[in-house]
């Protein structure tokens, strides 16, 4: 067959590695040679971060692999010189010349003692970097060569290389036929025998003393060569003999020798005979070792397992078995010694000790008992974090708490109030009192900050913190742990935690109590917080894996919850409600100046300075693109600001030394106005909500508790039309998906304007109806919403009135109070909620009902009470001369005496 030549770089293979066609190989990169080739053909330099892959270049990339050969004295010399400059003794004299020599001319060892002349031409697939940071060359074998003549040896070797091609096998010829199907019933019968090894799980030390080949333990390389054996073809024989002699741990001469057989006839020649040694040598391991084991006997097999076993805990750096245990024994009585556990606990823990020791390591319960001890001991049953607080203390809690969190007045004064009661207790005013600590649960909406400020009094304590998510667990175990007679049993929650603070003094984070799963056949979990956040009972908190009282009252319980109604009312009875309401525009816009638009600068690989985004764009986002009681989402549309400007600065940049620098480009404008939010944001998410609503007769902006902390404008419509027939009239028609009291609120307000129609001036006569001759259809839109409540009835008693006398109410106001039918106007929850909602909408008058005022003089944000007008009602003829004060005035209030 006619070959041909070429010039390739060479790839340095290891000592004992040979590659051969049809190979896929995995080469670590040591070699400086080889660092400077793979730096070359992949273009890159070979530093940090990676290489190139070779699947990343336009065109396949090739190189000659050659196995390395070199003298002693060459490899000595190279070894010597990179890692030492001693003087030889003298009987190494000869060879310091000889390494000498070498180190100064390294060309004058010839080449073929450097390396093997016979080699295979492979293409790099890619080039990885490894966790190491090391490098590797993943290579695949392709043909044989015949090294000629090197042209090149530094930085790396070049030469000219003859490519051989395989011959062609006769399957006429008989000797040929002969050798090939004698390969492959070798090759079956040897993976056959190396299969049933590995499935049988032989022993480490038969294997290695049996020269097993290395993929006795690879079950996947193993069924891939059974199948590449089973499946060749008579032409493919040659392939499948490199296949197999690459896997086979065979002298690297005697696979150099594979190598540089062209003719495939004569490989197939020398595979057989080094399969049939590898055959050869296991069939005499596995009857050597079939010999020694039917001479063994019961106790001598123990025996042997048994030093096996130790020598494996050897080689593991742990000790020998029996002395093992008791040395953990002690060692484990000794951490719980170290543990101060209390009386009870010490009287649990001896007996546990004592039938420790008396059982077998084997034997089942003995890792039961070990377990529970072990947790025992990882309990802090008096370690705690030392509270030295001082008035400066207290001074850097407050500015911790103010750095932190914008407003939030009320929770951080109750703070700093504990703080100050553990100062006082610290300085021993009263040792006999107990400690206990506050039991707080943060109600509001979500984003409003409740678990970022209880981490904030941890840092301020000084304390260690700890988050328990309760949302979705629906198994009292969970809290209060499983009983030791369960199969997989282990501690609680709360246990859980403390084990991992490691003090008895924590601040514990009790994350969604309000969604805490209710009674089911798992338990009541709600009923097992009870002891937990019980002042009175949570010293002696016993958890059933442990059955050991626990104190907890030295612990800071913070519970954070979007809703009162799903907690019981025992377990809300226990924690102290510090209520955190939504934020006002200006509070949101004081927050994303203070705490979200630094934080988006950096997140998304911006300085302070870059983007800059003035008060009134700020309040453009709040407004027009968030309608949220908390900042998440405010934070969301910054930072989709923020990515947008990273963009355009990006883009500004001139090349990477200006953009390590920070320096920027003069056409880049880091202010975003008002004109450029939208440009960021898109058409505006929300409008207001009076600008939609037409000034008409019967509409009225009612206010709403809509869940979760937030409140909401809720308008009701209402229309009259004739009565079918022209006589009668005064039905009423109600639509908006509403719940039964709401419904109660819209027929008290009807018949009270039905009531005072004359007094109202609806009608001329006091025996004339106000609706008579008509039906009213009330309405609130968004039918699809469920609306119920007790807050509506103001609002829809002067819905009425406006529709049947024609007046229009100004779209500035809001109200809400629930009405009876003597006209009175009651208190309702939610103010806080309601008037912020209203803030947000741009109502400027809000009518509440008398007994609310407290709400609004003691939570409400001071901009909120400079910017809305409060009017208080104590009944509705109040509410009525407050809207309409020239035009509708009560001829003369008729009560009833009866």
């Amino acid at each position: 067959m006619a070959s041909r030549l070429s010039s390739l770089p060479l790839l340095l293979l290891p000592k004992t590695t040979v590659l051969l066609p049809g190979v896929v190989m995995t080469l670590a990169i040591s070699r400086h040679e080889n660092a400077a080739l793979l730096a070359d053909v992949c273009a890159t330099a070979m530093k940090p971060p990676s290489l190139l892959a070779a699947t990343e270049q336009q065109q396949p990339t090739y190189v000659g692999c050659v196995t390395w050969k070199a003298s002693s004295a060459a490899e000595l010399a190279l070894v010597r010189r990179s890692a030492t400059t001693e003087e030889p003794p003298e009987q190494d004299r000869e060879h310091a010349d000889m390494e000498n020599s070498a180190s100064a001319n390294p060309t004058s060892l010839d080449d073929e003692q450097m390396f093997y002349q016979y080699g295979c031409a492979a293409q790099i697939i890619r080039v990885e970097r490894t966790t190491s940071g090391t490098y590797q060359v993943v290579l695949e074998g392709l043909s044989r060569f015949q090294v000629t003549e090197v042209t090149q040896r530094a930085p790396y070797y070049t030469a000219h290389v003859r490519h051989m091609v395989d011959t062609i096998l006769v399957a006429s010829d008989i000797p040929t036929y002969t050798v090939v199907a004698q390969f492959k019933r070798l090759a079956r019968e040897l993976l056959t025998a190396v299969k049933s090894i590995a499935t049988a799980g032989i022993s480490s030390a038969s294997t290695s003393n049996s020269s097993m080949p290395n993929f006795v333990s690879n079950l996947r390389t193993l069924r891939a060569l059974e199948s590449l054996v089973n499946d060749s073809g008579f032409q493919d024989t040659g392939k499948v003999a490199d296949f197999l002699v690459f896997a086979l741990d065979a002298p690297v001469a005697d696979k150099i020798t594979i190598l540089a057989c062209e003719d495939v006839r004569a490989r197939l020649e020398k595979a057989v005979e080094l399969v049939n040694q590898q055959l050869n040598m296991i069939k005499i391991s596995q009857k050597i070792n079939t010999s020694v084991d039917s001479n063994l006997n019961k106790k001598q097999r123990d025996f042997l397992l048994r030093q096996q076993l130790n020598a494996i805990r050897q080689e593991l750096g742990e000790k020998d078995g029996d002395d093992n245990e008791e040395d953990d024994v002690a060692e484990l009585a000794q951490k719980l010694e170290d543990a101060k556990l209390t009386s009870d606990a010490e009287k649990v823990v001896q007996r546990e000790l004592k039938r420790l020791k008396r059982m077998h390591p084997t034997q089942a319960e003995y890792q039961v008992c070990r377990t529970y001890l072990e947790t025992i001991a990882d309990i802090p049953w008096s370690v705690a974090t030392d509270d030295k607080i001082d008035a400066s203390t207290l001074r850097a809690a407050k500015e911790q708490l103010d750095h932190d969190h914008y407003g939030l007045e009320t929770v951080k004064r109750r703070l700093l109030e504990y703080l100050a009661v553990v100062r006082l207790k610290s300085r021993g005013m009263d040792h006999s009192v107990i400690e206990k600590a506050p039991i707080l649960l943060l109600v509001g909406p979500p984003g409003v900050g409740k678990t970022s400020l209880a981490r904030s009094v941890a840092t301020a304590l000084g304390r260690k913190f700890y988050r328990i998510s309760l949302g979705g667990v629906r198994d009292e175990a969970e809290i209060r742990g499983h009983r030791r007679t369960y199969v997989g049993a282990m501690p609680g929650l709360i246990v859980q935690g403390m084990r991992k603070v490691g003090v008895v003094n924590p601040v514990f984070l009790l994350d969604e109590i309000d969604k805490l799963g209710e009674n089911n056949f798992h338990g009541d979990p709600s009923a097992a917080m009870l002891e937990v956040l019980d002042p009175e009972q949570n010293h002696t908190f016993t958890d059933h894996y442990v059955n050991i009282p626990i104190d907890l009252s030295k612990t800071l319980f913070i519970a954070t919850a979007n809703s009162l109604d799903s907690i019981s009312a025992p377990l809300l009875d226990r924690m102290e409600m510090i209520s955190l309401s939504g934020y006002t525009y200006l509070e949101k816009m004081h927050i994303a100046e203070q705490y979200l638009v630094p934080k988006q600068l950096a997140a998304n690989g911006l300085k302070t300075g870059q983007v800059q985004l003035d008060d009134d764009a700020l309040l453009k986002i709040a407004t027009s693109y968030t309608r949220e009681a908390g900042v998440r989402n405010l934070e969301r549309e910054i930072a989709t600001v923020c990515r947008g400007k990273a963009v355009e600065f990006a883009e500004s940049i001139e090349d990477d030394d200006a953009l390590s620098s920070g320096n920027q480009h003069k056409d880049f404008n880091p202010v975003v106005t008002v004109s450029d939010v939208g440009k960021y944001l898109g058409m505006e998410k929300y409008e207001s909500e009076i600008a939609s609503q037409d000034n008409r007769p019967g509409v009225v902006a009612g206010l709403a508790y809509m869940g979760s902390g937030n409140g909401g404008l809720l308008y009701i419509e209402a229309t009259k039309f004739p009565t079918a027939g022209g006589s009668g009239g005064g039905g009423l028609q109600l639509t908006g998906n509403l719940g039964a009291v709401i419904k109660e609120s819209a027929m008290i307000a009807l018949t009270w304007v039905r009531a005072h129609g004359y007094e109202l001036q609806l009608v001329a006569s006091p025996t004339e109806s106000s609706v008579a001759g008509y039906d009213v259809h009330m309405h609130m839109p968004a039918g699809a919403v469920p609306k119920d409540g007790p807050s509506a009835g103001v609002a829809m008693a002067v819905s009425l009135v406006s529709l049947l006398s024609s007046r229009a109410v100004a779209p500035d106001i809001a109200m809400t109070g629930e009405l009876t039918l003597r006209g009175q106007v009651l208190p309702v929850g939610g103010i806080k909620e309601k008037v912020l909602a209203a803030h947000r909408a741009g109502i400027r008058k809000v009518i509440l009902p008398a007994r609310n005022r407290k709400d609004v003089e003691q939570d409400m944000p001071a901009n909120v009470k400079k910017e809305i007008a409060f009017v208080f009602a104590d009944n509705l003829w109040d509410v009525l001369n407050e809207i309409w004060p020239a035009a509708t005035r009560p001829l003369a209030i008729v009560e009833s005496r009866l």
